[in-house]
């Protein structure tokens, strides 16, 4: 999940009525919304495609997941906690770099990632979760479910963290569930353990380690969504002090979390049956041997999986319309709906986008569409804080040891990589995306040329 995002290069500590935002969020609270911005989707619909890649050993690709994102948390808790302020990757691309065309480049591949994500989520919605209730076509139902979506937004659907954290007790509760039956199987001697061991990679031992990459790499969709928590940062008691524990804690507990799921999966269900489900944890329920019913689960997971959607959702359509306003998009995707007050362009451009992303694929390449911008904009940042290490603040922040951004760029890099095995479909959707935005760039340049002369 996704909080939206504020505009990629302007950070101010006040609005502009020169009222400051209000340091409502303490620890506690902000922990919950970490935990919460990172369940959703992921976990729920791409846990099937992960074992299609890698075999029972679905734990794995998970576990390295955890590593790798714990890695690229330490870069952000570092920044946040250097540059307390809501604008994420971008200011921190802005502040190590000072070149405007790759600061845009960052914060667009930051909006694409969250059409993606939300794409991906509609197809999880309209696939074997909504198929318990009705038979429609997965896209059909994809397409209409963006559309309700982008209603939604432009009638002003309002975010707050209580919300947000009532939102991650009901995605949690999911999770907790498929816990408990896995933890009844075991006791009830039900399950089959030698699946934790197997993996259906054949071949030499690089064969065997691709194939983790790239189950890794799309597992590693699951954890995105922590990065964003820094967007809370103005909002946030003491944001030096409350981060470093939020961000790591709420990583730690998801990763956890995750990693007893996919054990849970496997031990239950055949890697092949849950390749073949674009519901994989309801798999997980029926398999499960106890008299839960299938059909509350399946509400759950339509519960988490429409969230997470309508935050990626409102999170691109606000940051195309700060890009807009920063004078970076065209002036015109800033357009605000009279009455409601929402950005009415951006909703509209951002939607069109997904409506067109829901129909170039499938869950597995939509997620891995997600991981590999993401894994992009994580190298940058973990650069970024290296970079930004002479750059001395007049306050006392976290520092992280300097070989974890270095381990955290590599590790970012390998998994973004051909050797992670990622279909091409992939690559060439991101970069169509990118394109839309260099085009979008480049008529905004022209259009202020002009303006000037």
């Amino acid at each position: 999940m996704t909080k939206p995002a504020s505009p990629p290069t302007a950070t101010p500590t006040e609005s502009e009525s020169g009222t400051p935002l209000k340091r409502a969020i303490g620890p506690k609270l902000l922990i919950l919304f970490v935990v919460g911005d990172i369940l959703g989707t992921g976990i729920y619909a791409t846990t099937g495609k992960v074992a299609g890649k890698v075999g029972g050993a679905l734990w794995l690709p998970f576990a390295i997941g955890f590593v790798v994102a714990l890695l690229t948390a330490a870069s952000y808790v570092e920044l946040v906690g250097k540059y307390p302020k809501a604008a994420g990757a971008a200011l921190y691309t802005q502040k190590a770099f000072k070149v405007p065309f790759l600061t845009f480049i960052v914060a667009f591949m930051v909006m694409c990632s969250g059409l993606s994500s939300a794409s991906a989520a509609a197809r999880a919605f309209g696939g074997d979760y909504f198929s318990e209730f009705a038979d429609v076509p997965p896209v059909l139902v994809a397409v209409l479910f963006i559309l309700a979506l982008a209603a939604l937004s432009l009638r002003g659907v309002s975010e707050s963290v209580k919300a947000n954290v009532v939102m991650t007790v009901v995605e949690l509760t999911g999770l907790l569930i498929i816990l408990g039956i896995g933890a009844y199987a075991v006791l009830t001697g039900g399950g089959e353990p030698s699946r934790l061991g197997e993996f259906h990679t054949e071949g030499s031992g690089f064969a065997l380690m691709t194939g983790v990459l790239g189950a890794t790499a799309l597992g590693f969709f699951a954890f995105v969504g922590f990065e964003d928590s820094v967007n809370m940062a103005e909002e946030t008691k003491d944001p030096t002090r409350t981060f470093p524990r939020a961000i790591f804690v709420g990583v730690a507990v998801t990763g956890t979390i995750y990693i007893l799921v996919a054990l849970v999966s496997s031990l239950l269900v055949d890697y092949r049956v849950l390749e073949g489900s674009s519901g994989p944890l309801l798999e997980v329920v029926k398999a499960g041997g106890t008299d839960f019913p299938p059909k509350l689960f399946t509400l759950i997971a339509l519960f988490a999986v429409s969230n997470s959607a309508l935050i990626n959702l409102m999170m691109a359509s606000r940051l195309c319309y700060g890009m807009a306003n920063e004078r970076i998009l065209p002036r015109a995707m800033g357009r605000v709906l009279a009455g409601r007050q929402t950005p009415i362009t951006g909703i509209l451009f951002t939607s069109a986008l997904a409506i067109g992303l829901v129909s170039t694929g499938e869950i597995e390449g939509l997620g891995d569409t997600t991981a590999f911008l993401l894994l992009c904009v994580f190298a940058v940042v973990n650069v970024a804080v290296l970079v930004l290490r002479r750059d001395r603040v007049g306050h006392q922040h976290f520092r992280t040891p300097t070989a974890l951004p270095v381990l955290g760029a590599i590790t970012a890099l390998l998994l973004a990589s051909p050797l992670a095995e990622r279909p091409a479909e992939v690559y060439i959707r991101a970069g169509v995306l990118v394109c839309i935005g260099v085009l979008l760039w480049g008529v905004n340049k022209l259009v202020l040329r002009a303006a000037k002369e």
